[in-house]
């Protein structure tokens, strides 16, 4: 049996997105059918779209959803129906040489789900991080669902799945933030802004907003930041000097994924202070630098991929943070639209205009 739904795809590089009919089977062993409710439109879709990710067109879009198990194959015990789930793209296996090491943030075999989702003529979709969630029924590994308290609204429990986990994990877990740090955030959109709420909930003493736009700016001030600079308007660098006694930062995050921000953020920081990027560079760029920088400099230099989180531990400790009202995860809501005003929203984002569009289903 199969699943005639609406879903959103990117059938060749560069070109708009569409929505058409998607082809969903029932799950088979280790698979879960989630009946999407929500879903974020984050700047990895759009970087599939653009060919920055690969080429295995057409793509499914989305990947940062919750919504609700309608079914689930033979095997799986963790989710049935019924579960609300926030949807992950770190299925560990729990047997690679990272999961073996205690390290299954690191897990090197996700699982993903075995069926493959269609076109009505027979064409192989490529989901988004392996989910594919601009889509009325998605079909995933079960793993990838993480049970959570059904009282937190869709649009705010999806974003976990990505861009705000990818912030705050940035923040909590791969650098950590410790009470009493001082922090830059360098780029103030969606990820950087979560960051900022990352290392508030951490106990830093000074969080330094960095960007070039105005109104992100105002946005990092409302999410924790005390302090603000301009990069356009002011060297970010001797700011954040000014704003630590002199000394940088303990720990500068990188939300862009460009080279000339990665090296404010790596002399922005202390001498033994940590980098951690978490905004995506594309495969054509490149980093120079002097090597005597890197190693006179000491500190840590990290990269965080999905916050290095562990979305068993993570998403239901943070939604419960959300619902006792200590994690603002509704500021991260711009806008709710509709499953064919995905494309605007790509445009939306581009300008600035929002932190996060969410598509409601």
């Amino acid at each position: 049996m199969t699943s005639q739904v609406r879903g959103v795809i990117a059938r060749a590089k560069g070109e708009p997105v569409e929505v058409t009919t998607v082809l969903v089977p029932d799950p088979g062993p280790g698979e879960a059918l989630v009946a999407v409710q929500a879903c974020g439109v984050c700047h990895t879709d759009l970087h599939y779209r653009e060919g920055g990710i690969g080429e295995d067109f057409p793509y499914l879009l989305g990947h940062e959803a919750a919504g609700v198990v309608e079914a689930v194959g033979d095997g799986v015990t963790g989710v049935a129906p019924g579960d609300f789930v926030i949807l992950n793209w770190r299925a560990v296996c729990g047997q690679c040489r990272a999961c073996r090491r205690g390290r299954p943030w690191y897990c090197f075999a996700t699982h993903n789900a075995a069926q493959k989702m269609t076109l009505e003529d027979g064409t192989v979709l490529s989901p988004a991080l392996g989910i594919g969630a601009f889509v009325d029924k998605t079909l995933v590994a079960a793993g990838q669902c993480t049970k959570v308290d059904p009282a937190v609204p869709p649009e705010v429990a999806g974003l976990l799945g990505c861009g705000v986990m990818a912030g705050l994990g940035a923040a909590i877990n791969t650098a950590p933030v410790t009470r009493g740090d001082s922090v830059a955030v360098i780029g103030c959109g969606g990820v950087g802004d979560a960051a900022i709420l990352g290392a508030r909930l951490a106990g830093a003493r000074t969080i330094i907003g960095v960007d070039i736009d105005p109104r992100k700016l105002e946005w990092a001030r409302q999410f924790g930041a005390t302090h603000v600079i301009n990069s356009r308007e002011t060297d970010p660098v001797e700011r954040i000097r000014e704003l630590t006694g002199g000394n940088g930062a303990d720990v500068v995050i990188e939300a862009i994924g460009r080279p000339e921000t990665y090296l404010q953020a790596f002399y922005g920081r202390d001498l033994a202070g940590t980098v951690v990027l978490v905004g995506v560079p594309t495969p054509d760029m490149r980093l120079e630098a002097p090597l005597l920088d890197f190693f006179g400099r000491g500190g840590a230099l990290k990269s965080s991929w999905y916050g290095d989180c562990l979305p068993e531990r993570d998403f239901p400790l943070l939604t419960d943070l959300y619902l006792q009202g200590r994690l603002p995860l509704e500021k991260f809501v711009s806008e709710t639209i509709a499953l064919d005003q995905v494309e605007p929203a790509f445009a939306k984002m581009e300008r600035g205009e929002v932190l996060r569009s969410v598509v409601k289903l």
